[in-house]
C-alpha cells in the first residue's frame, strides 16, 4: 500500500503522505513512545464519562462553566512550568510566587487606589523580578533549582505574611478585575470569538502546509488538516452552544449567560506561547538545552541565558496566575498560592505530558492537564467524597502519568527514537 503520492510544483517535487499513510507514521511513533498528550486526552474523556454518567449534572451549562474558574489559576501557572521543566528543572516556588504577586496588585488596588492597569503591571514586573533572581543563582552560582525554589517557597511565604500584616485578609474591589474570573462574555461576542479562533487555526494550518510545500518538504495530508480544523470547530461550538445557555435560577434578576471571560485570555496565551516554542529561534534553543546541554552549549548557544530565561517566564505566568486566583476568590490572605496550588500545577503539566526529564513538553501540555484536575476536583466533588480522597486520586493520576513518562522514554531509547 502506498503511503505517499509525489506532487511537482515548478522545480520542486512535493512528497505529501496519504491519510493512512500519515496515519500509519502517527501508530509508529506511538509504539516508539512518542505519547505526548494522548495518555491525559483519552483519562480527560473517561473521567468526564465517568462523572457525566455518576452525576448527570457535571454535563449542566453551570457546572461546566465553573470549571473554567477552577482550573484557570492553576492552567496559567502550569503553562510557565512546562518552560522550567523542559530544562529538566523545578520551580517549587511557583505557588507562592503567585499569592505575593496577587498580593502587590491587591494592596494597590485597595490600599493605595491605584488603578487596575498600573496594580495589574506592577504585579507582572514582581514575577519578572522574582524570575530573573531564582534564574540569575541558578545558572550564574549554579545552585540546583530544587534548593533554590524551596528557599523560594519558604522566603515567599513570609514575603505574603509581611505584606498582609501579618495576615489580613485584602478584598478587591475593582470592577475590571473581579470581571477576569468570575464574568462572562456576551452571547454574539461569544460566538464571534469561536469563529475567529476557528478560523485563525485554519489559516495557520494551511499557510504551514503552503510554506512547508513551497520548500520542497514533506506535508501533511489535506483530510487530516482538514479534520483537524473541523474537529475544533466541533468543539469550540459544542462549548459555545452549552454556555450561551441561560445559567442563572432567576433570569428576571440576572442574566448569566455566555462565555466566560477567562477561557479565551488562556487560548490567546497559550497561541503566543506555543507559537514561541514551535516557530521561533528562542524555541529551537529551548528544547536544544532541554535535551543535551553540553552539546547545546558547543553549539554556542547561550545556555546561561536560556536558564535564566524559562525561570523568568515561570513566574511571569505565575503571576497572571495569582491575579486571575485573587479575581476569582475577590481578595488575597496569607494562604494566596498555597495549599495545593503548586502541587496541581506541576501535576497539570507533567499529567498533560510535559516530560520531568527535560526536553518534551509542550504548552498545551498544561491546558490540558489542568483540564484533567479540574475536572477530578470537580466531578469528585459532585460526588461527595473528601477532599482526602481527591488529593489520593490525584496523586495516583500524577504518579501515574510520570510513569508513562518514564516507560515512553525508556521505549524511545530502545527503539532509537527521538
Amino acid at each position: 500500500m502506498s503511503t505517499s503520492t509525489t506532487e511537482t510544483a515548478g522545480n520542486i517535487q512535493v512528497v505529501k503522505p496519504t491519510v493512512a499513510g500519515h496515519l500509519h507514521d502517527y501508530w509508529g511513533r506511538v509504539r516508539g513512545g512518542d505519547i505526548g498528550s494522548l495518555p491525559a486526552i483519552l483519562g480527560l474523556v473517561v473521567l468526564c464519562l465517568v462523572f457525566g454518567i455518576a452525576r448527570p449534572t457535571f454535563f449542566s451549562a453551570t457546572n461546566f462553566a465553573n470549571l473554567f474558574s477552577q482550573g484557570a489559576a492553576v492552567i496559567f501557572i502550569a503553562m510557565g512550568l512546562v518552560f522550567v521543566l523542559l530544562l529538566g528543572e523545578i520551580d517549587l516556588s511557583a505557588g507562592f510566587a503567585s499569592g505575593v504577586c496577587g498580593a502587590v496588585m491587591a494592596i494597590l488596588l485597595t490600599d493605595h487606589g491605584w488603578s487596575w492597569p498600573g496594580a495589574i503591571l506592577v504585579a507582572l514586573a514582581t514575577g519578572l523580578v522574582i524570575g530573573f533572581v531564582l534564574g540569575w543563582l541558578c545558572a550564574k552560582l549554579g545552585i540546583p533549582s530544587f534548593v533554590v525554589t524551596l528557599a523560594g517557597f519558604l522566603a515567599f511565604q513570609g514575603i505574603l505574611l509581611v505584606l498582609l500584616s501579618g495576615g489580613k485578609n485584602i478584598s478587591i474591589r475593582d470592577k475590571f478585575v473581579l470581571a477576569l474570573a468570575n464574568n462572562n462574555m456576551s452571547v454574539a461576542l461569544s460566538w464571534i470569538v469561536a469563529v475567529v479562533a476557528v478560523a485563525g487555526f485554519a489559516a495557520a494550518q494551511f499557510a504551514k502546509i503552503r510554506g512547508r510545500a513551497s520548500r520542497g518538504l514533506v506535508t501533511e495530508p489535506m483530510g487530516i488538516v482538514a479534520a483537524r480544523v473541523a474537529g475544533l470547530a466541533i468543539l469550540l461550538f459544542a462549548a459555545v452552544a452549552v454556555l450561551t445557555k441561560e445559567r442563572s435560577i432567576n433570569p428576571l434578576i440576572i442574566s448569566v449567560k455566555g462565555v466566560p471571560i477567562v477561557a479565551p485570555i488562556i487560548g490567546v496565551i497559550l497561541v503566543v506561547w506555543t507559537f514561541v516554542l514551535a516557530r521561533t529561534r528562542y524555541g529551537r534553543h529551548l528544547y536544544a538545552v532541554g535535551g543535551n546541554k553540553e552539546a547545546a552549549r558547543r553549539a554556542g548557544i547561550p545556555v546561561d541565558r536560556i536558564r535564566i530565561s524559562v525561570f523568568v517566564i515561570g513566574t511571569f505566568m505565575a503571576a497572571i496566575g495569582g491575579i486571575i486566583a485573587a479575581s476569582r476568590a475577590n481578595s488575597v490572605d496569607p494562604n494566596s498560592g498555597g495549599s495545593n496550588v503548586l502541587l496541581y500545577a506541576v501535576g497539570a503539566a507533567v499529567i498533560g505530558g510535559t516530560s520531568l526529564f527535560g526536553g518534551k513538553g509542550r504548552v498545551f501540555d498544561a491546558v490540558i492537564g489542568g483540564a484533567v484536575i479540574a475536572v477530578i476536583d470537580n466531578g469528585m466533588g459532585l460526588m461527595g467524597f473528601s477532599s482526602g480522597t481527591k488529593f489520593i486520586v490525584t496523586g495516583l493520576i500524577l504518579l501515574l502519568a510520570a510513569s508513562v513518562d518514564a516507560l515512553s522514554r525508556r521505549r524511545s531509547a530502545a527503539t532509537g527514537a527521538r
